[in-house]
């Protein structure tokens, strides 16, 4: 008789708390939203995420608070977001380190796979292939020849290991089969402090971080990493387009919750971001950055997910023959 009563009791408060959840998911939200950026303030990733959380906001009917997280890589912040109570008010805005970062680093606090639920792909940012601004090189071919030659000493910038910059440098160093000079700085603004200020000699970054310097001349741009051209930097080539054959990478944003969170309140999310990625501020905004919102196809949670398994596929060899690993 104990155990029925006993089994009763437990049903019951397993009830309760599932009647509070779908409770609290259709009254969702009904306070602020804290997005964690796992990197610091002013750089590509932050600029990003603001626009998107101010667009969100508006259909959400609260506020969505931006707390950057910056350190290792991104890995501090989607730890934090990992750790964070399932209930959608704390958020990760993420690039493609998200998956890269499985591989890069040997030990990690959440399960990059495992860890989360999904909520939708925000944008591709396209990459740019740069310099400083008297560099010798004319074209993309003579700025690989240059660097083949001075491999010893020419300096290739990136904002730490599994930012964005550093992923493309890796990149560009397998695809012309040199090893380069890498100097890691804490995060995108004082990479490209020094890049202005020619105290390093490359860098291949996102457009939302270079597009006003290169449109500026305080900075020499080589090729963006594209398909096509963009219509921004109309006179910059595609990399395949001034020889490097097969060299297209874009830095994708996603935005995840912590596992466990309501599928009610991940749609919901989904929902706001569709929203946000159809308004004409959004685009016009990242227009002038030299990418686009995502398709509303690609703004959902599977979408998203399908992205991050197959990311984490194709960077794993690319990390593994650089040998480059965090601990």
């Amino acid at each position: 008789m104990k155990f029925f009563k006993a089994l009763a009791c437990a049903t019951a408060v397993a009830a309760v708390a599932l009647s509070s959840t779908v409770a609290s998911a259709a009254g969702y939200p009904e306070r602020s939203i804290t997005m964690i950026v796992p990197f610091s303030a002013g750089g590509p990733t932050d600029t990003v995420s603001r626009l998107v959380a101010e667009a969100m906001s508006k259909d959400l009917g609260q506020q969505i608070i931006i707390e950057n997280v910056g350190g290792a890589g991104g890995t501090l912040g989607a730890g934090r977001v990992a750790n964070a109570e399932p209930d959608g008010y704390t958020v990760l805005l993420h690039h493609i380190g998200m998956a890269t970062s499985a591989t890069l680093y040997r030990k990690l606090a959440y399960d990059t796979l495992k860890s989360f639920e999904y909520v939708g792909l925000v944008t591709d940012v396209p990459m740019t292939i740069v310099a400083r601004k008297d560099m010798e090189a004319k074209d993309l071919k003579g700025l690989i020849d240059y660097a083949k030659t001075h491999k010893d000493t020419v300096t290739v910038a990136n904002a730490g290991i599994g930012a964005a910059s550093h992923l493309c440098g890796m990149l560009f160093m397998s695809a012309i089969q040199t090893a380069l000079v890498t100097v890691p700085y804490k995060g995108t603004g004082p990479a490209m402090t020094d890049l202005l200020g020619g105290q390093v000699d490359i860098m291949c970054d996102q457009t939302t971080n270079t597009t006003k310097q290169i449109q500026g001349g305080t900075i020499k741009a080589y090729a963006v990493t594209s398909p096509k051209r963009l219509d921004v930097l109309k006179d910059v080539p595609t990399a395949v387009e001034a020889g490097l054959a097969g060299f297209e990478v874009g830095i994708w944003h996603g935005i995840y919750a912590p596992k466990g969170t309501p599928a009610a309140v991940t749609e919901r999310l989904s929902k706001a971001l569709k929203v946000a990625l159809k308004d004409p501020n959004v685009a016009a905004r990242f227009a002038e950055l030299g990418t686009a919102p995502s398709p509303e196809a690609d703004a959902t949670p599977a979408a998203l997910k399908a992205k991050l398994e197959s990311e984490i596929a194709r960077w794993k060899p690319v990390i593994q023959s650089a040998g480059q690993y965090a601990d």
